[in-house]
This record gives C-alpha cells, structure tokens and sequence, in this order.
C-alpha cells in the first residue's frame, strides 16, 4: 500500500473487479483503523445508461459506508479511437480531484487477467521491452500533467474469477460493461480468443508470467542506464548538460533509454518519446551532426555553453510555443 496521511482513492467503474477492490480496502482500512476509502466514479456519457450506471457505484459505496464521487466527462465524444479517448479523460478527471484533494494515489482494479491481455494488446502492436514487461505494481499517472500522483495495483496476483467468488459471497452485485462484448474493440478480440489461447497453454498467469520475466530485464536496464546517466549528465543552466561521447561507448540500448531519460526528465512527460524520432535524434547527438540543435519531446537538444568541455550538449524545454513529438535539425525554430 501507498503510504499517505489522507484517505486511499480507489477508481471504481462498477464492474466486478473494481468493486471488489472497493471493499478490500474498505476491509484493510477497518482492520488498521485508517481512514475509509474513497470512491471515484466516471460518467463517461458514452451510453444514455452511463449516468444511471455511475449513480448506481455511487450507491453501492454508500451502502458500504463509503463516500463517493461522480465525475462526468462533459463535451463532444471523438468518432473514433474511443478507448484510448475515454482512458484519457477518466485519468484526467481523477487526476485533477486527486491533485484538488492532495491525495497522492489511485487505487486500480487491475488483474492477472489485465496483465495478460495488456501483453498480448502489446504484442500485436509491436511493442518492445517496455511495452510487453508487467505492469506495474506502482507506476507513474498514465497522463502527463500530474507529476506527483501514481497508480496502484494490489491486485494484479489475483484473477477475475476470484474477484467475483469474493462478490458473491459478501452478496454484491456488479455492472458488466456492454463495451466489453463490442467485438470492435481490440481488447474484446483477445478475451473471446480466451479458450483457443488456453488449448495452446496460453493461460493468463502463463502470459503474465513472461511479462513479469521482461519486467526483471527492464529493471535490469534501467539500473545500467542510471549509471550511465550519472557519467553522462549534469546540471546546467536552463536545462540538463549531456555527454554525445559516452552514450556513444554505452550499448544502443542504453544509450537510447538514457537521452529518452534526460529528454524526459526535462519536459515533465511521463513517457517516452517515440522509438523512431529517439532514434534519429541519438544518431545525430553521437555523431555530432545535430547543427545549431533540434527539438523533441518539449525539449531543445543543441550546442551548451562550455562549463565542462565534455558536457557538449544543453537539454532544456522548448519554446511553449512548440510541441514535442516529431524530430527537427537545423537552425532552431525552422
């Protein structure tokens, strides 16, 4: 459990996992005399039945004594890519009442079940290391702009079905989401394959056993970048001073993860920037053709004044007028 003074936030969609979280840390925070938790709720309005839906999460956590709160997502509903829109917008809206209530830490429903489909979604994107290692137990909020606030996932040994024997058994009833038999939705596509997976020995808990293998070479990684990292950089004025020479000697790997790092560390994003831009820009760095600089990810890599000879390159935000994501050499601005 996150350690905090406040009462724990718990997300709470009224599906079966969700509340079943509800009332673990309901149970947990009655057996350490802490304070109750607290229940959010989105309205996503993506439904005419959503508003009813999170009225009913809303009484569920009454009942058990809980306090809760809807938050609605207001304005025009994108045509496509709703998935990822509506996940944005629920972190958003929690994010902001966290950050109001300084509260620190959101509580998640995620499963085994979760973790395996989240690998296999990966998968079949193309994702990396990264992308295919385990979620996390604690990781950053998945939305940048809330830099002090996490996620926390205590259930991810734990697997749906359990979830719903612990329902039936305190007499709680749950909310399946129509949204998850919409076969459009790619997430769907993997749990009915469910049963074919299963015939060739690729269980949830096998799936997310290989992830949690990737998530130990990932931390592996990222200890050697941060020794990397400590011979490579340092603090200069307006931003971060970079070394082209040694993430030049470090492997490919490394070297990418630790510009990606400082790239990072310097605009406040919470993720990466993406793999393709990350790479012509390291190219560039290590071979000392980036020019007057070239801008990625919020930041402007270019020509650092002479505090340490080595210490070649300035890393600092870019002019807000411009936005990160796609790699730009030359004269700054162009």
């Amino acid at each position: 459990m996150a350690q905090q003074d406040g009462p724990l936030a718990v997300a709470v969609s009224g599906g079966g996992d969700s509340l079943a979280l509800m009332h673990l840390l309901s149970a947990f925070a009655k057996a350490h005399k802490l304070k109750s938790p607290i229940v959010l709720t989105v309205d996503h309005g993506l439904r005419k039945t959503s508003g009813k839906e999170a009225r009913q999460v809303a009484a569920w956590a009454k009942k058990a004594g809980l306090a809760a709160h809807v938050l609605s997502w207001r304005g025009a509903k994108p045509k496509s890519g709703v998935e990822a829109a509506a996940r944005e917008a629920r972190y958003r809206l929690m994010g902001d009442w966290l950050a109001k209530h300084k509260i620190a830490a959101l509580y998640v429903g995620h499963t085994i079940d979760d973790q395996a489909e989240t690998f296999l979604l990966r998968l079949a994107r193309g994702s990396g290391l990264d992308g295919l290692a385990a979620m996390r137990a604690r990781a950053p909020w998945p939305v940048p702009g809330f830099p002090l606030l996490s996620v926390e996932r205590p259930l991810l040994g734990i697997t749906r079905g359990d979830l719903r024997v612990y329902l039936t058994a305190l007499g709680q009833a749950w909310q399946d989401d129509p949204m998850n038999e919409d076969a459009a939705f790619d997430r769907v596509k993997i749990r009915k394959a469910r049963g074919a997976l299963a015939d060739l020995g690729l269980t949830p808990s096998r799936i997310a056993a290989a992830a949690t293998h990737l998530a130990r070479a990932r931390a592996a990684l990222e200890t050697v970048t941060e020794a990397v990292l400590a011979r490579a950089a340092g603090q200069g004025q307006g931003g971060g001073l970079l070394d082209p020479a040694v993430l030049a000697a470090a492997p490919r790997e490394v070297g990418l993860r630790a510009l990606a790092a400082m790239l990072m560390a310097v605009s406040g994003q919470p993720y990466r920037p993406r793999f393709d831009a990350l790479e012509r820009l390291f190219d560039k760095v290590v071979a000392g053709s980036l020019g007057k600089g070239a801008t990625l990810h919020g930041c402007h890599i270019g020509p650092a004044p002479k505090v340490r000879a080595e210490l070649a390159l300035l890393v600092r935000p870019e002019n807000p007028r411009k936005t990160g994501g796609s790699l730009k050499t030359g004269k700054v601005g162009a």
